[in-house]
C-alpha cells in the first residue's frame, strides 16, 4: 500500500499543471488496484476539499461528486472512512464545512458524546455542542 498526498490528488483530479498531471495519473492508475489500494487519511480527504473550494473555486456540487467517487473506489482506502461517508451525506444538505463534519463524526467513532465548538454553522449538526 501506498499513501497519497494532497498535492498528488489535487493534479489527478484538477489537471493543472500537464507535467505533474500526467504522472500522478499515470502512478496513480498503475499502482492502486484492489488488491493494493493507495491509502488517504483524513488529513488529506480534508486538505483536497478545502483546496478545491478555496484555491480552485470548485462549487459544493462539484465537490461532492468527487467525494463521493474517493469514498466508493475500491482502489483506495479512507481512514475512517465510515466518518467520511457519513459526513458526506450530512455535508450535500448541512451549511457547514465537510471537515466539520467530518471531525465530529471521527470524534463520535472514538465514543465522544460531543464535540464543542465555537463555529456556528458546525454547531447546528447534533454531534457538535456551542460554546
Amino acid at each position: 500500500m501506498i499513501g497519497i498526498d494532497t498535492n498528488i490528488l489535487i493534479r489527478y483530479f484538477v489537471g493543472d499543471d500537464k507535467k505533474q498531471s500526467n504522472k500522478a495519473s499515470l502512478y496513480l492508475e498503475e499502482n492502486c488496484t484492489i488488491k493494493n489500494p493507495g491509502f488517504i487519511t483524513s488529513i488529506v480527504l480534508c486538505e483536497v476539499v478545502w483546496v478545491l473550494e478555496s484555491a480552485y473555486g470548485y462549487d459544493k456540487e462539484n465537490i461532492l461528486l468527487l467525494l463521493k467517487k474517493l469514498l466508493t473506489t475500491s482502489e483506495l482506502l479512507i481512514e475512517n472512512q465510515d466518518s467520511a461517508l457519513k459526513a458526506l451525506r450530512v455535508y450535500e444538505k448541512g451549511t457547514a464545512d465537510f471537515s466539520d463534519y467530518y471531525i465530529a463524526n471521527i470524534a463520535k467513532n472514538y465514543k465522544a458524546e460531543k464535540t464543542i465548538t465555537f463555529d456556528k454553522k458546525a454547531g447546528k449538526y447534533e454531534l457538535f455542542e456551542l460554546l
